[in-house]
């Protein structure tokens, strides 16, 4: 039996003009009430230096980044920009009666429109501290707010890829507020993956899956790096299931959900958000590990594609969460037998796009291949989606045969699968 994938078709939100140097990423994807969708990406690469105003220098990259917004009033058949912005790793997403894009370049960026996208203030800083990093993440609402998670970096000495040293935090704002002042956001407590997450005291379930070493980068072959272990590119879920054994009666506590880098499959990385307020929605948020029910710290979970940027939506009439991943296909072939056009680590792969269904967040059921690449070069990865009515639109990082390699992709592309709640069994 051949699978036939869900969203083969697909139409090019935008097309890198230089292949070779300039990529693109970060697609994030958001509903208005009246319908419209609002598609954002980012460029990044060393064509970068070509961009036009405005951008923005970002130190730790040492290169330049810009946004671009595009907004579709026909479910995403044909689109039109709007504005460009000065920053990276942006999520659009609608508050009260208001549109915002947020991001970062060094600090935290904002951006608002009262208008549905036609007009934009101008990029707003948040915080002041200069090290955030993310993905164009999930949204929550709730409780009169909503809640996004993006991490911040903190020094611990970790050289090479630091996503060890990585804090999920979750950033809280009323729907209701003015949201591109810095005032009207609440931020949640740091925790450090490498400070609650020792190498030597993970046993039993392969992790790390390649020998990894606390604070600097091993190399299983050759120009394959293995980073420290850590998390990363966090989704924000809530348990509604009061038989579920972390259901919060109150309301108060929030699950995070983020990319594990294992150097293996099928993990997501976990902890939660407690808000210390009388009321949800309010007071001082604290994160911290979660437990299973046998008193143990629970830190990993089983999650389909988790060892890439995933998305995660909760959808109200079918009662059960939505997750789109990278599915990979052959993670443990020695690195060393790689063929040169695979990316990365053997569990790199990123042409092959799926979606899985779950009532508990921990046991996940196939819905399909939304996407699949015929080559490693035509990536199909970090998409994002938004449900309209019954459809799932999905805005992917992708790649055709001019791609520079899969991580580096020239296309941002849309697919809508119809009917989506039909796959339900």
């Amino acid at each position: 039996m051949t699978i036939k994938p869900l969203a083969q078709d697909h139409t090019v939100l935008y097309e890198s003009p230089s292949p070779d140097d300039l990529y693109l990423g970060s697609p994030g994807l958001a509903r208005l009430p009246n319908g419209r969708l609002v598609a954002t990406f980012d460029f990044f690469g060393p064509g970068t230096d070509q961009l036009p105003e405005p951008r923005m220098w970002r130190t730790f990259t040492n290169t330049y980044h810009q946004g671009k917004v595009f907004v579709s009033d026909d479910h995403g058949q044909s689109w039109t920009h709007k504005v460009d912005f000065p920053f990276l790793h942006a999520r659009p997403f609608a508050a009260g009666n208001s549109l915002y894009v947020l991001g970062l370049c060094n600090d935290l960026y904002i951006m608002g429109s009262h208008d549905g996208g036609e007009t934009w203030t101008d990029p707003q800083p948040l915080t002041g501290y200069l090290e955030w990093t993310g993905a164009a993440s999930n949204m929550h609402y709730a409780n009169g707010c909503v809640y996004l998670a993006i991490e911040k970096r903190l020094d611990r000495g970790v050289q090479g890829w630091q996503v060890a040293n990585i804090a999920p935090v979750v950033l809280r704002g009323r729907v209701s507020d003015d949201l591109t002042k810095p005032e009207n956001w609440t931020f949640a407590s740091d925790l450090v993956f490498m400070d609650v997450v020792n190498n030597d005291d993970l046993n039993h379930i392969g992790v790390p899956f390649l020998e990894a070493d606390r604070q600097k980068m091993t190399y299983p072959a050759p120009k394959r790096g293995m980073a420290p272990i850590g998390w990363l590119e966090t989704q924000v879920v809530q348990i509604v299931d009061p038989d579920h054994y972390w259901f919060d009666p109150s309301g108060r506590t929030l699950h995070l959900w983020a990319r594990a880098h294992t150097g293996g499959t099928g993990y997501a990385a976990i902890a939660k958000v407690v808000e210390q307020g009388d009321q949800p929605g309010t007071g001082a948020m604290t994160t911290m590990l979660e437990a299973a029910p046998s008193g143990k710290s629970i830190v990993y979970v089983p999650c389909p594609g988790g060892q890439m940027k995933f998305h995660i939506l909760y959808d109200e009439p079918s009662r059960l969460y939505w997750l789109l991943s990278t599915q990979t296909t052959n993670s443990t072939i020695r690195a060393e037998r790689l063929p040169d056009n695979r990316y990365g680590l053997p569990n790199n792969e990123r042409r092959r796009l799926a979606l899985h269904f779950s009532a508990n967040m921990m046991d996940w059921c196939f819905a399909g291949l939304v996407a699949v690449g015929e080559s490693e070069k035509e990536a199909r990865h970090y998409a994002s989606m938004v449900i309209d009515g019954d459809d799932l639109h999905v805005l992917s990082r992708s790649g055709d045969t001019r791609a520079h390699d899969a991580h580096n992709g020239n296309l941002i592309t849309f697919h809508t699968i119809s009917q989506f709640r039909h796959l339900i069994y």
